[in-house]
């Protein structure tokens, strides 16, 4: 990759996180600002990018476009859409519906909650590998020797006091999902929030999406929230099924 389009890579994933003005969006690429506004231009005429009169910038109209298609090109959120919305409607709390791609699992759809306590979570946001509930489902469909690779380049970020933060225990963790067919994350990622998450397969039997179900410990403590895992393993079994996975 160029350093030029490197350098506007870079831009765009910092303008994701927020407006910024030209002089922070060229600090973060470590250049003079009228290279960063050299950088920015193209991507002005294209309604990549987005400025005001004051010169700060946000994420422009037309990526919000190409995201969209992206999306619809991801098979998985077109055919688990209506399950979802089904999902979210019956039990009132945050769905999620994640996969795993390069090396990363990336929510590619989320349906809120009706409560005011919201997850910070959006739809194209990568979660983190070794607490959140839809990674352990993910990862533990990986055959065992790339398992333990990704899970060995794992930065095992503490988030809260239960966050799993040793590889040997991620890679334990993993082979009780793989068993039970669902995973937890008891307050690990965020320290209010206990979610469950439930694997989609495809018609040979992989795991090619993950559904959860958030709910804040305001709302619902821990044990209420286990009831509702049933139901959230109908929907993906119901989203399985949809993908041609035959009844067992």
């Amino acid at each position: 990759m160029s350093q030029t389009v490197a350098r506007a890579m870079r831009l765009l994933r910092e303008l994701g996180d927020g407006e910024r003005t030209l002089e922070e969006l060229a600090a973060t690429v470590d250049v003079h600002k009228t290279t960063a506004l050299r950088l920015l231009r193209p991507m002005e005429e294209e309604r990549l990018v987005q400025r005001d009169s004051a010169y700060r910038y946000r994420l422009g109209p037309q990526l919000f476009a190409l995201a969209g298609l992206a999306l619809e090109q991801r098979g998985i959120r077109g055919v688990a859409a209506p399950r979802l919305r089904e999902l979210n409607a019956e039990t009132g709390q945050t769905v999620h519906l994640a996969t795993y791609e390069g090396g990363e699992v990336v929510y590619v759809d989320k349906y809120d909650s009706r409560h005011p306590v919201r997850m910070y979570s959006r739809i194209g946001l990568r979660a983190p590998l070794h607490c959140a509930a839809v990674s352990k489902v993910l990862l533990a469909d990986l055959p065992e020797p790339q398992r333990r690779r990704v899970v060995a380049a794992v930065e095992y970020t503490p988030h809260t006091p239960n966050t799993i933060t040793d590889p040997r225990a991620l890679l334990a963790e993993l082979r009780v999902v793989a068993e039970q067919g669902w995973a937890q994350d008891r307050a690990e990622h965020e320290s209010f929030i206990n979610c469950l998450a439930a694997p989609v397969r495809d018609v040979t039997g992989r795991v090619v999406a993950a559904i959860s179900i958030s709910v804040p410990d305001v709302v619902l403590p821990y044990e209420e929230v286990l009831e509702l895992l049933p139901r959230l393993r109908q929907a993906a079994d119901e989203v399985s099924a949809d993908c041609g996975l035959a009844p067992s």
